[in-house]
């Protein structure tokens, strides 16, 4: 069994007892047991699929500032808080695949197109997302930083929330308009509709939870070094990558390798890829672009018309050069910013933490 299958099959043995958990919650308020089995399969069904990088990072990223390997209490802790922010990705993937209309997610068929399920799966997000606070309270609610794993939760939450506002009102499906798109603007939505959540968020509550203060002077170089703020300058830009990358892989890759069916050209979405080609078209591709972006269904005419714009522009080479520019830049701030500690020094930042998050992601193919 390779590192990372080891990995990922001891954070998903926390999974059962966590939903354990909750489910008892629901049984201590006497919901009939009907409530309690639709319960168990939403949280069964929605959470523990796909990669689990946002919640397995949080354990990974404790054992990097502790410099050493976590004991199984250690482990288990942060392995919750990694749930936790697991279950908030389930919350927004949801709702997410309801305002979208989506097919599927992770392989499977999107929750609320399950039979039976419908627009109950809105209700269902919200129970996902109240998932999070009981386990935050019945596990940290005794240490000194749990007000700050709250406040961190409910910002990045409400920034998210923010992030989807643009997009929705930005990409309407009903009344397409190319105008109102920008690369600004794009980047302004991913930063708050992705970056925040599953980039900074997982490693502030790793940094909380190895009760990292809000800055200290570098024993290496005698700078005042303010951890979060410089981990908010790293890894916003990174999650913006990531984003791009996303874009990129939803209008290229085939749904087998990707996991699901790209849906970003039919649903008039603001991404990386059609604000490129904005950019660079015709007039005569500007034409085909009005006409025929934002257009459903998945595999039709105009899917395959936008798609073979795409192709014309170069889009495949113009993505390699802007991968290629931005994971330099991405490592030289990690290496400006972030001072070299000697090993067993505690209470740093640690380049390795930024080391494993571009590891995850670059040249990634879905």
């Amino acid at each position: 069994m390779s590192s990372s299958a080891a990995k990922r099959d001891r954070f998903l043995s926390l999974w059962p007892s966590i939903q354990t958990t909750l489910l008892e919650h629901l049984k201590s308020h006497n919901m009939p047991q009907t409530a309690i089995d639709w319960y168990s399969q939403n949280l069964a069904y929605n959470t523990p699929g796909g990669k689990l990088n946002r919640g397995l990072s949080i354990p990974d990223t404790v054992a990097v500032l502790y410099g050493r390997e976590l004991t199984d209490e250690e482990y288990e802790k942060a392995g919750i808080l990694g749930w936790c922010v697991e279950l908030l990705q389930a919350y927004f993937l949801v709702a997410d695949d309801v305002m979208d209309t989506s097919i599927t997610r992770r392989g499977q068929e999107c929750w609320y197109r399950r039979e039976g399920v419908g627009m109950i799966a809105i209700n269902d997000s919200f129970m996902l997302e109240a998932a999070i606070y009981h386990l935050l309270k019945v596990h940290f609610k005794k240490e000194s930083y749990y007000v700050d794993l709250l406040e961190l939760f409910l910002e990045t939450t409400f920034q998210t929330e923010m992030g989807q506002l643009i997009d929705l009102i930005t990409a309407d499906e009903v009344h397409v308009d190319l105008d109102k798109f920008s690369l600004e603007k794009h980047s302004k939505i991913v930063i708050y509709k992705t970056a925040f959540y599953s980039f900074y968020l997982p490693v502030a509550l790793a940094l909380r939870f190895a009760h990292i203060p809000d800055s200290y002077v570098s024993p290496s170089t005698g700078k005042t070094i303010e951890p979060y703020k410089t981990s908010l300058a790293i890894l916003l830009p990174l999650g913006e990558y990531f984003q791009v990358q996303d874009d990129f892989l939803d209008a290229t890759a085939p749904p087998e390798v990707l996991g699901k069916i790209g849906t970003d050209i039919i649903d008039n979405k603001c991404s990386w890829c059609i604000n490129i080609a904005l950019q660079r078209v015709s007039p005569a591709q500007r034409k085909v672009l009005d006409e025929h972006y934002g257009k459903k269904p998945s595999g039709g005419e105009s899917e395959q018309k936008v798609q073979a714009i795409y192709e014309e522009i170069g889009l495949k080479g113009i993505y390699e050069a802007y991968e290629k520019d931005v994971v330099r830049k991405l490592q030289s701030m990690i290496e400006t910013e972030v001072p070299e500690e000697a090993k067993g020094v505690q209470g740093v930042l640690r380049r390795e933490l930024f080391s494993l998050f571009m590891g995850k992601i670059v040249g990634r193919s879905k």
